[in-house]
């Protein structure tokens, strides 16, 4: 607020606000500096801004505690996963699942690119590492009993999935971003299906949503990504990405607010 009065400043808007937020990114920071960023989209929703992720879609998918409770509140398939504050409640989720023959993917609840997960088994023990912030997110490592390490990725917009990829990686974690070979994937129903309705479960605009096949072929929902990349998927798709990105996020734009057009 400032002495005019004004409830918002952005730089280069003067006294007014935009029609639209596309939203590309959250930088990092601190904790404070996060949560402000956040504000600033909040608020510009509050002033009837359309904001594309809306800023509580992006935070339940920048939370992935906040993910995994909405896809199996909707009933989706997705790993068991533990969210605990306390390390003893945590091995003692490990020393159960090591004494089935189960390995743990211990994440971030913030974080991505597959950066500082770490893959738990009855030879590492829990893994000590300052990033989880006194926090410990694990999940069920999903076993798909045949060699080689891959996941799909598949691209939803304005609730409808429109491309498909597979992403090969050199290890266990498959991300683009760390080194994993993207190629074509057809959109079969049951993939359409299941990525759909986990944008559902989440409610948001557009998505990248992560699978992965068990064993049995049963796909798993793994992540929803609220800011995803298509760099890797363009290459491997005709769609036009951006265009579909553009499309929808205009007419959003346009169910919210009556353009005038001055003679």
């Amino acid at each position: 607020m400032d002495d005019r009065g004004a409830c918002l400043s952005l730089p280069g808007f003067d006294d007014q606000r935009p029609v639209g937020v596309f939203v590309r990114g959250i930088p990092g920071g601190s904790l404070e500096q996060v949560i402000f960023r956040l504000d600033i989209l909040h608020a510009l929703v509050e002033l009837g801004v359309v904001v594309y992720n809306a800023p509580r879609a992006i935070e339940r998918t920048v939370d992935k505690a906040m993910t995994s409770f909405l896809l199996r509140r909707a009933g989706l398939p997705t790993p068991d996963t533990w969210v605990f504050e306390s390390r003893e409640e945590a091995e003692a989720v490990c020393c159960r699942a090591f004494a089935r023959g189960q390995k743990l993917v211990l994440k971030p609840v913030f974080g991505s690119q597959g950066i500082g997960v770490q893959l738990v088994d009855r030879h590492t023990g829990l893994v000590p590492d300052e990033r989880f912030a006194g926090l410990y997110y694990l999940q069920a490592f999903v076993d798909r009993g045949e060699p080689g390490w891959f996941d799909i990725r598949v691209f939803v917009i304005d609730g409808q999935a429109r491309a498909a990829m597979r992403r090969h990686g050199q290890s266990w974690v498959t991300n683009r971003a760390q080194g994993a070979r993207c190629e074509s994937l057809p959109l079969g129903e049951g993939l359409r299906e299941l990525a759909e309705a986990a944008v559902r479960a989440i409610g948001i605009d557009y998505a990248g949503v992560d699978l992965i096949p068990d064993a049995d072929g049963q796909l798993q929902v793994i992540e929803v990504n609220g800011i995803p990349a298509w760099q890797g998927l363009q290459g491997v798709t005709d769609l036009n990405i951006a265009n579909c990105l553009i499309d929808h996020f205009v007419r959003r734009i346009g169910t919210t607010h009556v353009l005038t057009v001055m003679p």
